[in-house]
């Protein structure tokens, strides 16, 4: 039987929907559609709550989101059990995703103070008289629509950086993962009872449409590109800021000298873990034409060993949205269609639940497989004649996430060519999990950064101050400035500025 997603059903009190397990499709929750007026009512509650959440300053929040971290951490087997529940991954990547989000939820509290705090700016010579700071503030309220792929990750990267800078949240999960959700804000809240700083909303696109709309300061969005432009228009109408997190189509270069064990290593399980539900997942790669076979061959022999399923000894689970079936069947059959040829896989990988790995070559570059986000545990090899077509290739895309470069001497050369957001070099993935590294994208990948100062300062708002210290000397912003202070002025300004 094929899995469903979500449904809503009307009980006697109120309208809800069931969460399922991806898996075998039972019910592993029930929770509520918030309609717009509760939205509204949430965004209400958190200004309130926002007011006392800053008061606190950088010290207090900090504290307490250190005992927040604290709880999740010695809670973190009871974590991956609801992520597993609701998502079907093997409690290991359940665990990964979870230790990630722990180091974030630190390295945001512990230097909150040091992004954002109030600084001296130079005045320069002309304003010298006047002192010059700039301070950080939060922006009040923050709404966080987060996936249902890496349902801790991922919102977390938004919420604990939105938290630390003084703002309070009102959280969507996606309605494949609101228990997930609903355990993330319920350890908070243990922590933070005084007031709503925290709060869950639960429904569909739109509960999701309700909390662009509500008001709230800032909206951070991840989910796919198309959805993320509708959050853009609706945002417009208040001119509420947004950070757009969408997807990615990230390809892996390798170059001649690149260890290509480590390199065969790096593209199976970018490419297969979560069952390729991961958006700076590996999709395609483009290879130097003097290793390709040899590269090949060892991503050929690595991924026999993988294998979807629930079993323990899976590898990676379920298709999370039963939906996505049908794009990766669609994407795996017109590689085939064009000519590409399934070294390991091929269309009947695809069953009603799962997706067993799939690797593709001889795929044409402008082929659905290449050139639109596939999303599922597939990926194409292209051999190229050296690292400049393949930069070129690789940057032939209207998404622009992450990307990962194996080369033993052009890997800063290459890496700082690509088109995207983050790169990792020798490594797979590895900018996700350095805290003090900004995370987003470009073109359809979206805009905006997460993570790192860069997400700090996101969810605030800069102040500038200009204090005079004493009068100045040359009076320059009144109406009785003489004619001589103006032929001074340009004197001074031309010996600073004017040398040829």
């Amino acid at each position: 039987m094929t899995a469903v997603q979500p449904k809503p059903s009307t009980p006697a009190v109120g309208e809800t929907f069931d969460s399922l397990s991806p898996a075998t499709d039972e019910v592993v929750g029930t929770y509520p559609i918030h309609s717009a007026a509760d939205v509204e009512a949430a965004v209400e509650r958190a200004r309130v709550a926002a007011e006392w959440w800053d008061s606190l300053g950088f010290d207090g929040r900090a504290e307490r989101l250190r005992k927040w971290k604290g709880v999740v951490t010695r809670r973190l087997a009871q974590l991956c059990q609801v992520v597993r529940d609701e998502t079907g991954k093997p409690i290991a990547d359940a665990q990964l995703e979870a230790v990630l989000a722990i180091e974030h939820i630190a390295w945001a509290g512990k230097n909150a103070r040091k992004v954002l705090g109030k600084k001296k700016r130079p005045a320069g010579l002309l304003m010298s008289n006047q002192s010059a700071t700039v301070e950080y503030q939060p922006l009040g309220v923050v709404g966080v629509i987060g996936p249902w792929n890496y349902p801790v990750f991922t919102p977390l990267g938004s919420i604990a950086y939105a938290l630390a800078a003084g703002n309070a949240v009102v959280f969507k999960p996606s309605e494949c993962t609101p228990g997930v959700g609903k355990w993330l804000v319920d350890a908070f809240n243990e922590i933070v009872p005084e007031a709503p700083v925290l709060q869950l909303i639960t429904g569909f696109g739109e509960t999701g449409a309700a909390l662009t709309r509500s008001g709230v300061n800032k909206i951070a969005f991840t989910g796919s590109t198309a959805t993320g432009k509708k959050i853009m228009a609706a945002a417009a109408d208040t001119l509420t800021p947004v950070i757009i997190e969408a997807g990615g189509k990230d390809p892996v270069l390798v170059d001649v000298d690149a260890d290509l064990d480590a390199a065969a290593d790096a593209t199976v399980w970018g490419a297969f873990s979560n069952s390729g539900q991961t958006c700076i997942g590996v999709e395609r790669v483009y290879v130097h034409e003097k290793v390709h076979d040899e590269f090949v061959a060892k991503v050929v022999e690595k991924s026999k060993g993988v294998r979807a399923g629930s079993d323990a000894g899976a590898q990676y689970g379920p298709m999370t949205m039963p939906s996505q079936l049908n794009v990766v069947r669609r994407h795996i059959e017109d590689a085939l269609a064009r000519g590409g040829k399934a070294l390991v896989g091929g269309a009947d990988a695809v069953g009603d639940r799962y997706v067993q790995p799939t690797v593709l070559v001889d795929v044409p570059e402008d082929s659905e497989a290449v050139q639109e986000e596939t999303f599922g545990p597939t990926v194409t090899i292209a051999k190229v004649r050296d690292m400049d077509e393949a930069v070129e290739k690789a940057n032939n895309t209207k998404y622009g996430l992450g990307s990962t470069v194996f080369s033993k001497a052009r890997g800063m050369e290459l890496a700082g060519k690509l088109r995207t957001g983050m790169t990792s070099i020798n490594a797979p993935l590895s900018f996700a999990g350095i805290a003090s590294l900004p995370f987003g994208g470009v073109g359809d990948s979206g805009f905006g950064r997460i993570h790192g100062a860069d997400g700090l300062r996101e969810f605030a708002r800069s102040k500038a101050i200009a204090r005079q210290k004493f009068t100045a000397p040359i009076a320059l912003t009144t109406f009785a400035r003489k004619e001589k202070t103006d032929v001074l002025v340009a004197k001074l300004i031309t010996i600073l500025h004017g040398k040829r």
